[in-house]
């Protein structure tokens, strides 16, 4: 079981927020296209003949991909991978890229599970982080896929925006939970220096918000979801029973997964690989038929901590006996007084051996990690 994780590196505009790697000029979008179909064929080892079980579009912008250039790249993968039939196909979009005549397409050329960025319902809080849709286009593109028969649908909500109180992140979950959508990730406001928000908070013309009222929204969101019947299976991820992602999940579990793209990232369980994070560079380099990688190899306190960082975040726990016999490093051992005080806490509980994070932990999950990481 493996995955393959297509990183589209186009946006019509920079959130204010983001800092992944993209370009908002589509001059050499075709190029890149070509340049990703052609990296597919020089990496078709990487996964070793392992069946694809999920394949991921994400970026940037994935909607932005033509008809053609999105069959291009789905007809290149079937053809050089053994992909299962029932293939998990997941693409990320944004809501005004999905007219009713996009989502047919999308639904024609085989997708079959849609991540929405919506962000927001509240208008201002959209213009604040210069998305290019509006609330209206929120609503709409949601009820028009599932119109378009899409029945496995996430989207994307973020908390933590400066507002005087709750009112408007009550309000946003309350017009989602009427959607019925499958899947929820949440995340809270990050601000990295190299954005918008984080060049106008170094100058002091862009304030925050408090790290308390940012955790009373999380707090907020877990109490809600419980409420509508999501699971909260990882940290920033809910679903209703039988809709976690395949592709996500995989992540977290250490599954295998090949990276194609400019900034996509490879594993392969004793290495990651980092592709340039630069279009033209990656391009010429591709042309060239050499992958513009940085490859680095996982030492085992690497994979230990690897399997620390992605497990305690989710609903299955982090296993301690998987980490004493595959990665020899006994955290009952090096750790005791420490894991007796999270319990007392209330942060976390150890059953059958495996160490969950309670809701409460869940706000530290971090920092709890990085207090249990092979030093």
């Amino acid at each position: 079981m493996s995955g393959i994780y297509l990183h589209i590196p186009f946006c019509k505009q920079a959130c204010h927020y983001c800092d992944f790697h993209f370009s908002t000029s589509m001059g050499h979008k075709e190029a890149t296209i070509q340049a990703i179909a052609r990296e597919l064929a020089l990496r078709q080892d990487y996964l070793q003949g392992q069946p694809v079980h999920t394949i991921y579009f994400g970026g940037g912008t994935p909607s932005l991909l033509t008809q053609s250039e999105l069959q291009l790249l789905l007809q290149t993968i079937k053809g050089l991978f053994i992909v299962s039939e029932d293939a998990e196909i997941t693409l990320e979009a944004n809501p005004d890229d999905l007219s009713p005549e996009k989502l047919l397409e999308l639904k024609a050329a085989g997708i079959n599970r849609l991540s929405i960025g919506l962000q927001s319902f509240h208008e201002p809080h959209l213009r604040l982080m210069n998305r290019a849709h509006s609330a209206t286009e929120s609503l709409q593109c949601v009820k028009d896929a599932q119109a378009a028969g899409f029945d496995n649908i996430t989207v994307d909500l973020i908390y933590g925006i400066p507002a005087p109180d709750h009112s408007i992140w009550l309000q946003d979950l309350q017009t989602l939970f009427s959607l019925n959508v499958q899947h929820v990730s949440c995340y809270g406001l990050t601000i990295e220096p190299d954005t918008a928000f984080g060049r106008w908070s170094k100058k002091g013309s862009f304030k925050p918000s408090e790290d308390e009222f940012t955790a009373e929204q999380f707090e907020i969101l877990l109490e809600q979801m419980k409420q509508h019947g999501f699971v909260q299976y990882e940290v920033s991820n809910f679903s209703q029973p039988g809709y976690e992602s395949r592709h996500n999940s995989n992540y977290w579990r250490g599954v295998h997964y090949l990276g194609v793209g400019p900034s996509a990232h490879s594993f392969n369980g004793h290495s990651r690989q980092y592709n340039v994070s630069h279009n033209r560079k990656y391009t010429e380099a591709i042309g060239q038929d050499v992958v513009p990688f940085e490859l680095e190899e996982l030492t085992l306190a690497d994979q230990a901590n690897d399997y620390l960082l992605t497990t305690l975040r989710t609903i299955w726990g982090c296993d301690l006996g998987i980490l004493r016999d595959r990665y020899s490093y006994d955290v009952q051992a090096t750790h005791s007084a420490y894991l007796q005080e999270l319990q007392q806490k209330g942060l976390a509980t150890l059953q059958d051996d495996v160490l969950y994070l309670t809701d409460k932990g869940k706000l530290l999950a971090d920092q709890i990690t990085l207090d249990l990481f092979v030093e």
